[in-house]
C-alpha cells in the first residue's frame, strides 16, 4: 500500500465518523459493530499499519461510500452536516496537537478506558461514558465546540450524546492518523480526484 493509498484510508476513517454522528443526531442508533470498530480504533495508539487501526478494510466502507457522495460532483449526495463534523475534526485535530498538556490527559484517558474494556466490553456503556467523558475534558475544550445537528430528543439522551462524543473522538483519532501520514486540509481541495478514484478502488475491491 503506498502512502496516498495509506491516506486514504485515514481519511475515510474521519468521513466514516461524521457519518455516523450524523446518524447518531438523526436516527438515535449505529449497530454495535460501528460503535466497536469506532472504539477499537481510538484504542489503537501503536499500529503497525493504517489498516490495524479499523480492524479491516471492509469496516471503512460507509467511510469510502460518505467520502464519495461529499467530495463528488452530486450535490445530491452531499450533506452539510456531515461536511461541517469533517472539517471541524481536521480543524481540531491541528489544535489538539499544539497542546502537550491535552495530549497527555488524551493519551492517559485511552489507557484506562481501554483496560477498563478489558473487563467489560469495548461498547459497554461505562467504557462509552467514560470516552464521552475524556472527549468532553479535553477535546470539547479546544474551541470551536462541534455543534450536532439533529433530532433534539436524541441529543439531550444521555446514551446517544456520549456515543456522539466517542464517535467525534474516533473521527480526531483518524484526522491525527491522517496528518502523521502526510494528509494536509489543503489536499482534500488539490487532490480531491486523486481521493475520489482511490476511495472508488477500495469500494469495488471489497
Amino acid at each position: 500500500m503506498n502512502d496516498f493509498e495509506s491516506r486514504t484510508l485515514a481519511l475515510a476513517g474521519v468521513f466514516r465518523a461524521a457519518a455516523l454522528v450524523n446518524i447518531l443526531a438523526n436516527e438515535g442508533t449505529i449497530s454495535e459493530d460501528d460503535l466497536r470498530i469506532s472504539v477499537e480504533s481510538i484504542f489503537e495508539t501503536d499500529p503497525d499499519d493504517v489498516i490495524d487501526v479499523f480492524g479491516n478494510i471492509n469496516n471503512l466502507s460507509l467511510g469510502f461510500t460518505t467520502l464519495l457522495n461529499q467530495l463528488g460532483k452530486n450535490n445530491n449526495n452531499r450533506n452539510i452536516d456531515v461536511a461541517r463534523y469533517v472539517v471541524s475534526m481536521l480543524f481540531l485535530e491541528r489544535q489538539l496537537m499544539k497542546n502537550s498538556a491535552m495530549l497527555e490527559t488524551l493519551f492517559t484517558g485511552v489507557e484506562l478506558a481501554t483496560r477498563q474494556s478489558e473487563h467489560f466490553s469495548s461498547t459497554h456503556e461505562n467504557v462509552i461514558a467514560n470516552l464521552a467523558d475524556l472527549y468532553s475534558r479535553t477535546i470539547s475544550e479546544l474551541g470551536p465546540r462541534i455543534m450536532v445537528n439533529g433530532e433534539q430528543s436524541y441529543l439531550e439522551t444521555t446514551a446517544i450524546s456520549n456515543k456522539i462524543r466517542t464517535v467525534l473522538l474516533a473521527g480526531i483519532r483518524s484526522a491525527v492518523l491522517w496528518y502523521q501520514l502526510g494528509g494536509r486540509r489543503w489536499h482534500i481541495i488539490f487532490y480531491r480526484q486523486r481521493y475520489i478514484q482511490k476511495a472508488k478502488e477500495q469500494l469495488e475491491a471489497l
